[in-house]
């Protein structure tokens, strides 16, 4: 597929990228690139996806969906921190470092096709797009900051540290007076960033924008590299916590309409508008793994509190027009595939949908409070704190087993918990 969209000063092109790692992931992606095709045609995605841990029929998924919209695939090798004796082999918090790490493979990009990169933004694979975000990433503003001083620099958002559902796992500096869009006035507003408290000096790394350079990328991986995997094990959110260590003083500030996380529509309504979403994060439970319902009030339910039933349905009224358009293209083998990882009309009807859905949110389970109860302070639960079950596997407290180790990382029997970057969510071979 050709690639369009050149940067005005000539060094390249611009272009967005994702990450998929799982076929579970896979109506995310697609329906992100459909909808970033439908506002920014010009600018084409890279769907970076590891062909180890992706099956066939999703592989030949992608191909086919790569031939409708302005996409481009670049298969990538997974990156993985090695296994230590002196690491657990259970427990949610050591699986969710199987794939999180892959993202940084995304610095290495630095031609496509023949032709070089100029700007790279990456977004995670739960994101859609509802309006052109191209003028609010690839601008002279930001390009200034990301050439200026040795060049080594992002752009992204803040973290938001509201952390209104109480998480246990959450630092307790997580508090709304903490979160950089408690002082954002209104949609056209850009959060600072300050060095306090230090919460606003940290970024979400579900939306970042960089220069693809072989210097970056030698800074990124080298630091990667060079940092004891003891301390890269002890990162809660791996990808996001170390780019944040790595760009400490180096990141300037993008709209938060590039990285709207579906919570802010009722924790910052003053800075929400519907209108001005460019680019929607669906946190924690996928909108693809069940139907939204709807209350006997007429109230529209989604999610595992039940609050984000009006984005969700933003999603699958996408899916409805993608699904419409591919079935007109005769795509049958396409549309039979991503059924298979979409919750049926009748909802959460198989483990892999429900390991998506409302499960995501076993990972806050997966925290007990410390002896200091209240101070934010957290630790995991081990294998010690669990007991066998009737079929002789050993389960944690609340029920889940344990995980057998397999020849590159943990083998499922239940849901994988894992995280790239924004908050806990699910994943599952």
């Amino acid at each position: 597929m050709s690639v369009q969209e050149r940067d005005s000063n000539s060094n390249g092109f611009n272009a967005y990228a994702t990450l998929l790692t799982r076929p579970n992931y896979l109506a995310g992606a697609l329906l992100l690139a459909y909808t970033l095709n439908q506002h920014s045609p010009s600018t084409p995605l890279i769907i970076l996806y590891t062909p180890e841990t992706m099956s066939e029929h999703s592989i030949n998924a992608l191909r086919a969906e790569a031939k409708h919209p302005n996409t481009i695939l670049h298969p990538v090798d997974h990156l993985r921190l090695p296994k230590s004796d002196n690491d657990s082999e259970h427990g949610m918090v050591a699986e969710r470092f199987i794939d999180t790490w892959t993202k940084l493979r995304v610095f290495e990009v630095l031609e496509i096709e023949g032709k070089r990169l100029g700007r790279l933004c990456f977004l995670d694979a739960d994101m859609m797009i509802f309006r052109d975000p191209t003028p609010l990433i690839f601008n002279a503003e930001n390009d200034a900051y990301l050439s200026s001083g040795d060049g080594k620099r992002l752009c992204a958002t803040h973290i938001c540290v509201c952390n209104l559902d109480h998480d246990a796992w959450a630092p307790k500096t997580w508090v709304p007076e903490n979160c950089a869009y408690t002082h954002v006035a209104g949609p056209d507003s850009i959060a600072e960033v300050k060095s306090e408290p230090e919460t606003m000096s940290e970024m979400n790394t579900g939306t970042f924008l960089f220069h693809p350079s072989s210097g970056l990328s030698s800074f990124v991986l080298g630091a990667f590299e060079s940092t004891p995997h003891s301390e890269l094990r002890k990162l809660k959110f791996p990808d996001q916590d170390f780019l944040n260590m790595v760009f400490h003083g180096r990141w300037s500030p993008l709209s938060w309409r590039t990285n709207v996380l579906k919570t802010w529509r009722y924790w910052h309504p003053k800075m929400w508008r519907d209108s001005e979403v460019a680019i929607l994060h669906y946190i924690v439970d996928k909108p693809w793994a069940a139907h939204v319902s709807t209350s006997p009030s007429g109230d529209k339910i989604a999610g595992y509190k039940g609050d984000d039933g009006e984005t969700h349905s933003w999603w699958w009224a996408a899916f409805a027009k993608w699904s419409a358009e591919r079935s007109f293209q005769n795509e049958t083998e396409l549309l039979e595939t991503v059924k298979r990882y979409v919750a049926s009309g009748e909802g959460e009807d198989n483990e892999e949908m429900r390991a998506m859905g409302g499960g995501s949110q076993d990972y806050a389970k997966k925290w007990v409070k410390s002896e200091g109860e209240g101070d934010g302070q957290s630790k995991q639960l081990d294998e010690k704190d669990g007991e066998d079950g009737e079929d002789g596997k050993r389960r944690n407290p609340d029920g889940r087993p344990d995980l057998l180790q397999g020849p590159h990382g943990p083998i499922l029997r239940k849901p994988m918990i894992g995280e790239r970057g924004h908050g806990p969510v699910v994943r599952q071979r």
